[in-house]
């Protein structure tokens, strides 16, 4: 990609298929794979999956983040959620979803 998108835009755009870049506390970038973006409430919210093995994660698992309201972005764009029960909130949402696309699909659940 040409340009170099801040985080939400490359979220919602459904032409990109770069890697989400984000940066730890350190200052390091880390490059995730985007699974979805679950609107829930009021709120967004993505699901990411890092491109590299990270610290503490499986191989096979996500992260969710809370997606800003870019009229409020100051500095951050995307914050980590660490609440379980909503992480699981999220998950139960994006899981439904799935199930719904499968439907039409006409798969009915087979996996």
């Amino acid at each position: 990609m040409a340009e170099k998108m801040n985080p939400i835009d490359a979220l919602f755009d459904e032409n990109n298929s770069d890697p989400i870049k984000l940066f730890n506390e350190k200052g390091e970038e880390i490059a995730f794979d985007q699974i979805a973006v679950i609107p829930k409430g009021k709120r967004v919210y993505a699901i990411l999956k890092p491109i590299a093995p990270m610290e503490g994660l499986a191989e096979d698992e996500a992260l969710v983040f809370q997606v800003a309201d870019p009229s409020d972005v100051v500095g951050e764009y995307l914050t980590l959620v660490t609440d379980i029960d909503l992480i699981d909130e999220v998950f139960a949402v994006y899981d439904k979803l799935m199930d719904e696309e499968d439907k039409k699909r006409g798969n009915k659940g087979s996996k």
